[in-house]
């Protein structure tokens, strides 16, 4: 979401990094929904739903980039002192307050710019899932989470043309790409996993400072 930012109105590519992504979830539900960890799931999409209309709110606006830029700072640092090593914190369950805080920015994320993801990858780190466990898990919040993004998408008007029409161009190259990503996901684990999640963060983290700081909208 934040490449295809740097390409394309942010008002077009929050759409259609939803619509990707309810696509690749149901792929990855239809064949790893054995692995899900339905329960936090289920919750983290609930906890989800009061952050998503605050960040339809914040992509409607036009003063969204303090907020982009602390959300990606707050991501950049603690993916950094993750992948540092130091981090000792681990979830043994589903605890009350680290899942709402995690389910309700990704709702905020995915409200305003289509990309729930990093709050939930840390989620998922702290609780120490296995790769395997990771992704069906997150991609079972996906499905549900990203089809209700959608529906208020389409009720603000956002939901169009271009997106569509994006969304189909870009269905050849999605779809070996799920394959793909399914084939390396089955031949990580351990430390060597967290390591590549962390690193991802600080990616993601660092391009919402940039695109904040240039003002990409």
């Amino acid at each position: 979401m934040p490449l295809l930012a740097f390409c394309i109105p942010l008002r077009v590519a929050a759409p259609l990094a939803v619509l990707l992504s309810i696509t690749i979830a149901g792929i990855v539900v239809v064949q790893d929904w054995r692995r899900i960890r339905l329960r936090s799931a289920g919750w983290l999409v609930l906890a989800s739903l009061p952050g998503l209309p605050l960040g339809m709110l914040l992509l409607t606006s036009h003063h969204d980039r303090v907020v982009k830029a602390a959300l990606g700072l707050v991501i950049l640092l603690f993916a950094a002192w993750a992948f540092s090593g130091r981090s000792r914190i681990e979830l043994r369950s589903d605890h009350p307050g680290g899942l709402f805080a995690c389910g309700f920015c990704a709702g905020v994320l995915g409200g305003a710019y289509g990309m729930n993801g990093p709050p939930l990858v840390i989620y998922g780190a702290l609780r120490r899932w296995s790769p395997q466990e990771f992704r069906a898990t997150l991609q079972g919040y996906f499905l549900p989470a990203s089809a209700l993004t959608m529906i208020g998408y389409w009720y603000a008007g956002l939901w169009v043309p271009a997106v569509t029409r994006d969304f189909l161009l870009s269905l050849p190259v999605m779809l070996p790409a799920v394959l793909l990503g399914r084939a390396i996901n089955h031949r990580l684990h351990g430390n060597g996993f967290l390591k590549i999640v962390y690193a991802g963060l600080i990616c993601i983290g660092a391009l919402l400072v940039v695109q904040a700081l240039a003002g990409r909208a």
